[in-house]
């Protein structure tokens, strides 16, 4: 599996959280809180021709978001990664862009 890690500095993680988690949860296997969010991409999502299955993470912490992306591919991960990041942009329009150090 190939991983990658963002802590995003943020005092809105919960609600920036919360508001990707039902987006996605129109197509998508979601499950979260306010704190806590697990996004399940299959391998058919969207049409597209994943290999295998990939998971999005999101904990919300009083100063950051943290996002963890785990994907089959280095190809997966890389998508996965500007995808999280264009959708939290969208809901952060107010301090867009988010800064996003993936590790």
């Amino acid at each position: 599996m190939n991983s990658a890690i963002a802590k995003v500095p943020t005092t809105s993680g919960s609600r920036y959280l919360q508001q990707l988690s039902k987006h996605w949860s129109h197509s998508l296997t979601v499950e979260f809180t306010a704190e806590k969010s697990r996004i399940v991409f299959p391998r058919d999502a969207r049409g597209a021709d994943w290999p295998a299955d990939a998971e999005v993470t999101m904990t919300a912490q009083p100063e950051t978001l943290d996002v963890q992306i785990d994907a089959s591919s280095p190809e997966h991960l890389e998508a996965l990664k500007g995808t999280v990041a264009r959708h939290l942009d969208r809901f952060a329009f107010r301090e867009a862009p988010l800064s996003f150090n993936w590790g």
